[in-house]
């Protein structure tokens, strides 16, 4: 296999050019986080399948991530992002041909956020399922590739900060510019935000096809080949089923990576079940528009911001270890904070500040999965990872409606039983406090990197 050194003094115009591609995209995302809720809520009001919409958008990152990251490591990952947005563009623009047709039967936004829709619109209902699983699909193997992508084209003692880096411009278009053009394009048309994510989409796609081919970084170590000859029969695994399992048993036999990809399972199905519901809470509990509802989501933004560039310094100052710990702890006060107050801009607060430190959990554990993990079995082993932390999202998703519809069987009211997800979740993250700290230390974080440079190329 080839290897590449890659420039150490600057992050280079490849790096660049991906972080436009990324911004771009991510603009079209955070529209997206405004418009299918709100397409979703004004198809329905029933709590279990306004969640399934989020658990559907999530449901192949338990079921097509092992395939992605057997399809990353294949293939050349520049293409395979390009391939990804592509489809995500047509099938957008499908989505908004499809609301357009249907837009004169909708309610409007404010319609929506009153709770004036009466039954469910079944077929469009469908629609939406089934367009976000596809786009789904899609986003799992465009990141997947991405991640695997960077250090490539990025040293590696730069990794955090162009990590750090990426996520701050992403969030800034994901949740502070993406949210709030979504409210304004809804109170045009319906239809509107689906036709501008789709050109995001298009774009993105053409500026990932203009970055410069780039070879694999670096040869296969021996501890690989070993993993190779552990997971199969021979030193030579063929099969998909092969490679796959070569990426889980590389994954589960690394002792700080297992219970790494365990906690932030947890952490997503703790912080994604109170998301699920959201849009719900925003309207019966906030009282929010549509456009009050954008600015809520903003939050996450200004966390994401101070998050992505604070990172690298926040992890030297605290230590990788005590740095996870913190993101667990101040994420579960918040939540139960939101959970209890009914004021949008208080919780668009607790989204700000727990966002700076699910960055700084993200900015953490990629860097040093991409500093750890082989070169050529990094696309499976991150999609094993990925499996464990974004696999449990859907779950998390239906858990949050699950609570909800319990409550109400209690006879509980609609607003107590909106808020018993903030609750609940937000005191379960002390539990997963409780498993993460003795496992997940700075000394462990430094024994994997110093083990990692140490294995011969």
């Amino acid at each position: 296999m080839t290897t590449t050194e890659v420039p150490t003094d600057r992050l280079g115009a490849n790096y660049y050019k991906l972080m436009a591609a990324s911004t771009i995209s991510n603009l079209g995302d955070g529209i997206g986080v405004i418009a299918y809720p709100w397409l979703a809520s004004a198809v329905t009001r029933n709590p279990i399948l306004i969640a399934g919409v989020a658990a559907a958008q999530r449901l192949p990152w338990l079921l097509f991530t092992l395939p992605a990251g057997v399809i990353t490591d294949r293939n050349d990952r520049r293409r395979l992002m390009v391939g990804s947005n592509v489809v995500r563009a047509f099938l957008t623009l499908g989505v908004a041909a499809a609301v357009m047709l249907r837009q004169d039967s909708l309610p409007s936004p404010d319609q929506a956020a009153a709770g004036e829709v009466l039954g469910t619109n079944v077929g469009l209902y469908l629609m939406i399922v089934v367009a976000t699983m596809l786009l789904g699909m899609a986003e799992v193997l465009y990141d997947n590739s991405a991640q695997t992508f960077m250090p490539a084209i990025v040293s590696q003692p730069n990794l955090e900060k162009a990590n750090g880096r990426l996520w701050s411009v992403e969030m800034v278009a994901n949740q502070f510019l993406g949210p709030p053009l979504a409210g304004v394009l809804l109170l045009l048309a319906f239809s509107l935000p689906f036709y501008v994510d789709a050109a995001t989409f298009a774009v993105s796609a053409a500026l990932i096809a203009a970055i410069a081919a780039t070879p694999r970084v670096r040869t296969k170590p021996a501890a690989a080949a070993d993993a190779d000859a552990d997971a199969g029969s021979g030193t030579v695994i063929s099969g998909w089923v092969g490679e796959a399992k070569q990426g889980f048993v590389w994954l589960w036999r690394h002792p700080l990576l297992r219970p790494l990809a365990i906690s932030l399972g947890l952490f997503n199905l703790l912080s994604n079940g109170v998301f699920a519901v959201m849009v719900l809470f925003a309207q019966e509990v906030l009282q929010t528009g549509s456009t009050e509802f954008a600015l809520l989501m903003t939050g996450g933004a200004a966390g994401g911001v101070v998050g992505g560039w604070a990172a690298s310094s926040l992890a030297d100052r605290f230590g990788d270890g005590p740095s996870l710990w913190i993101a667990v702890a101040v994420n579960g006060a918040m939540t139960v904070v939101a959970g209890l107050v009914s004021r949008w801009p208080i919780v668009w607060l607790t989204f700000a500040v727990s966002t700076v430190f699910a960055v700084l959990w993200n900015v953490i554990t990629v860097s040093f999965r991409q500093t750890v993990i082989p070169d050529e079995l990094l696309g499976r082993v991150n999609s094993v990872y990925r499996l464990f932390g974004w696999g449990m999202i859907p779950i998390g998703a239906i858990v949050g409606g699950l609570i909800v519809t319990v409550s109400e069987s209690f006879g509980w009211t609609r607003e107590l039983s909106l808020r018993m997800p903030f609750l609940v979740l937000g005191v379960g993250h002390l539990l997963l406090l409780a498993y993460a700290a003795p496992r997940l230390t700075s000394a462990k974080f430094a024994a994997a990197r110093i083990e990692a440079r140490a294995e011969p190329t």
